[in-house]
């Protein structure tokens, strides 16, 4: 117990400097897992001089998916906090019980190696065809913080776009709802009555029959960046399904997830981590430069 804190309750030390959400409370109350002074103890009580107010996290979780052995491109690691770039053409987590071999499986055979039993809980997430940043949580503690930063907009994610034509703005933003696309409920369009969407972009570099865009979200729909970016009439060069098909330049939408900014959930330390461009961006860029032939 901080000074200053004699007379509060348990509760309001928890939801306090410790920063544990109400619903991780609850799960907590459940499992008997809040103790004072290590005995179990109640969120009402008001604590005194000397009281150890602690919360005892699950020791042993199921991993969720079954461990799979790959190779992993670890950005940053540490007991709260792992940070992947991952590959194209590798989904976050599995979709359909078909889907056995995702980043996710990978996650949990790594955590398994390390002898670290807890579930494979993923903050954010992006598309099978985008590279780059994915954090994940080594705890519930850590999860709901990071997530809360997902929510209130503080944990900040930014990516490399390349996309069709010349953007005149030099920066702008789309604020315009996403929903299912009616003609084809895999994709996402922008629609009346849809979800809350706002992206943010700058121009990076202007090419040649095209702009390298950096592009932040302050929300996160499933294909956000695409959509948008069609939607301003600027599609991802590689994008089949959003208009900005360019097989003989890139096979795929050309999007990175490349930046990631956040509040360390132990030490509250504000981190930034990068993700360098994978290959095949490298170079559609070294064309659209005019450095290699067509």
């Amino acid at each position: 117990m901080l000074p200053g804190e004699e007379g509060r309750t348990v509760q309001e030390i928890l939801t306090g400097e410790m920063g544990i959400s109400r619903r991780m409370i609850q799960r907590l109350t459940r499992g008997r897992g809040i103790l004072v002074n290590r005995k179990p103890g109640f969120l009402a009580r008001r604590v005194r001089a000397g009281d150890v107010v602690a919360a005892r996290l699950a020791e042993h979780e199921e991993p969720g998916v079954e461990p799979v052995k790959m190779e992993l491109r670890v950005v940053h690691e540490d007991r709260d906090v792992l940070v992947l770039d991952k590959p194209v053409s590798l989904l976050v987590h599995p979709t359909s019980p078909g889907h056995t071999r995702t980043l996710a499986h990978g996650i949990a055979y790594h955590f398994q190696a390390q002898g670290i039993a807890v579930r494979v809980r993923p903050v954010h997430r992006i598309d099978r065809d985008t590279s780059g940043l994915v954090m994940v949580a080594k705890s519930g503690f850590a999860h709901q913080h990071l997530d809360r930063q997902l929510r209130e907009r503080t944990l900040r994610r930014e990516y490399l776009a390349v996309v069709r034509g010349r953007v005149e703005d030099e920066e702008g933003a789309v604020d315009a709802p996403i929903g299912r696309d009616p003609r084809n409920p895999s994709l996402r369009a922008v629609r009346p009555g849809g979800d809350e969407a706002r992206t943010r972009f700058r121009v990076r570099e202007r090419l040649r029959d095209a702009t390298l865009l950096r592009v932040e979200l302050d929300t996160g729909r499933t294909h956000q960046v695409r959509v948008h970016m069609a939607h301003l009439g600027h599609p991802l060069l590689g994008d089949r399904s959003y208009g900005g098909a360019a097989p003989a330049l890139i096979r795929r939408p050309a999007l990175h997830a490349w930046r990631l900014s956040f509040v360390h959930p132990a030490t509250r330390e504000r981190m930034e981590l990068e993700a360098p461009v994978p290959a095949d961006m490298e170079a559609l860029l070294a064309r659209l430069r005019g450095e290699q032939g067509p």
